[in-house]
């Protein structure tokens, strides 16, 4: 698998996104809460939030940009080679009609 295609990559963005998301919720839910201990837990995870969420733009950032460099590549291949490319096509739509077909 080529280094421009990471499903798993999708997959931990949204993770962490859900992550940060409940732990606002908590933060939230907890903002009547008093003691020394409960404030400094939430002043520091406010300030870990606030990073988490600069590291998951860079990253969304960093896989939109590998996403449209790929594609750029693939029309640009394409263009440079019409021929090729519609016979890789064709034959990958054949191969999936033989296997379709066998069900």
């Amino acid at each position: 698998m080529t280094d421009t295609t990471h499903p798993s990559r999708d997959k931990l963005v949204s993770d962490l996104k859900l992550v940060v998301s409940d732990a606002e919720e908590l933060l939230k839910l907890t903002a009547g809460q008093a003691g020394d201990k409960i404030g400094d837990v939430r002043s520091r995870l406010t300030d870990r939030l606030s990073d988490a969420k600069g590291r998951i733009a860079d990253a969304e950032a960093a896989i939109l940009d590998k996403t449209k460099k790929a594609a750029h590549a693939t029309d640009d291949y394409v263009h440079a080679h019409p021929w090729e490319s519609v016979g890789v096509a064709a034959g990958v739509a054949f191969l999936l009609g033989l296997l379709a077909g066998r069900r």
